[in-house]
């Protein structure tokens, strides 16, 4: 099914099953990479809107069904290591994502497992490689889910409430992905600083 026959079968479904197939889109991204699941995200999101739905589901369903694919490639990567799994999800690109990835992570630890998810091509090879590194399961979820809610619920909530330009607003955040890494560690600076001001004052 291509793109756009995929757009126009969203749009024949009612409402629940809107919610659950964007639920699964989001999780399929982790195992095939070149679903188009921002376009699709974004088109699903402003369809519920179309359909009396509630933003907040809408949200809820992708960022549940992206943090759940995954924390299962996660598992795989644990189980039997990444470098099979990164070959199967980008092939000839593997290698060159993984050396990044890799020179990421020794610069910046953890931060590279949060920040690589905003990182399109590199994003679907984090779960495995965070797996393969032993990172603990609830500080992988806990990074992982993270990105997942900034990235996945700002589509979400710019395709809800501004879907009749979805196909611009698409491009931009493909587009831009730094912008919206840059603004999580922006937020997550603005967090540190308050939790260190306020255990200072103890």
């Amino acid at each position: 099914m291509g793109a756009t026959a995929l757009l126009d079968w969203l749009g024949a479904l009612p409402l629940g099953a809107l919610y659950a197939c964007l639920a699964g889109i989001a999780a399929a991204e982790n195992v095939f990479p070149p679903l188009p699941a921002d376009s699709v995200v974004a088109f699903g999101s402003f369809l519920a809107a179309r359909g009396h739905g509630s933003a907040l589901a809408a949200v809820a369903a992708v960022w549940i069904g992206n943090v759940a694919g995954a924390m299962g490639m996660y598992a795989l990567g644990r189980r039997y290591g990444a470098e099979r799994l990164e070959r199967r999800l980008l092939g000839d690109k593997a290698e060159q994502m993984e050396r990044r990835l890799t020179d990421y992570y020794g610069r910046f630890g953890l931060a590279a497992i949060f920040f690589g998810r905003f990182v399109p091509g590199l994003r679907a090879l984090v779960p495995p490689f965070a797996g393969a590194l032993r990172v603990p399961p609830f500080t992988a979820a806990l990074l992982i889910g993270g990105a997942s809610a900034i990235w996945y619920g700002t589509v979400s909530y710019l395709g809800f409430t501004l879907g009749a330009d979805w196909p611009a607003i698409v491009r931009v955040l493909s587009r831009d992905g730094g912008v919206m890494a840059a603004l999580a560690a922006a937020a997550t600076a603005v967090l540190v600083f308050t939790w260190l001001m306020r255990r200072s004052r103890r």
